[in-house]
C-alpha cells in the first residue's frame, strides 16, 4: 500500500505499541525514527534515511508482516485503523522529537516478565530503559560494527 510516512508510522505505533499509553507509543515512534536517523551500523545502510526501508525491513517489526511463521498475523499495519491520538504522535516524531530517557535507543521488546535483560542480542545493544511493558536499548559500539 502507498501510505505516506506520517500514516506508516502511525499505525505501526498503534499496532506495536497502542496499548502502552503516551509514552509507550512515542518511545516506540523515537525508536522507529533513531533507526531512520542512524549515522552508522545497519539501520544507516539499509534505512538511507527512509522510514519506509526501516519499517519493512525484514524481521524487525512483526506489525509489518501479514504472515509471522507460515500464518496469517491479524495484528498487523493493514489492519490499523489509527485515530488521531496515533497521528499525532507520528506528527511528533516525524517532527524530530524523542523521548528524553530513551537516548538513541534502536530497538525494544516485550519480554513478557517483570524484568528485561541487560543486553540485546549479540551485546549489540544495552538497556537503557522499560516503559510499560517494553524494554528499549541503546547501541553499543558492537552495533556500529554491524
Amino acid at each position: 500500500m502507498a501510505y505516506t510516512d506520517r500514516e506508516l508510522l502511525a499505525r505501526l505505533v498503534q499496532c506495536e505499541a497502542g496499548g502502552e499509553g503516551e509514552n509507550g507509543m512515542k518511545a516506540v515512534a523515537s525508536v522507529v525514527m533513531n533507526r531512520v536517523n542512524a549515522v552508522g551500523g545497519e539501520y544507516a545502510r539499509i534505512g538511507r534515511g527512509s522510514l519506509r526501508n526501516i519499517v519493512f525491513q525484514p524481521g524487525q517489526f512483526v506489525c509489518a508482516s501479514e504472515t509471522e511463521a507460515g500464518a496469517y498475523n491479524p495484528q498487523n499495519i493493514y489492519n490499523m485503523n489509527p485515530t488521531s491520538e496515533h497521528y499525532a504522535i507520528a506528527d511528533w516524531a516525524l517532527a524530530g522529537n524523542r523521548l528524553p530517557d530513551l537516548g538513541q535507543a534502536l530497538w525494544f521488546y516485550n519480554p513478557f516478565s517483570p524484568t528485561c535483560r541487560g543486553q540485546f542480542p549479540s551485546n549489540v545493544g544495552y538497556l537503557q530503559i522499560r516503559i510499560g511493558d517494553h524494554c528499549f536499548y541503546n547501541p553499543t559500539d558492537a552495533y556500529y560494527q554491524t
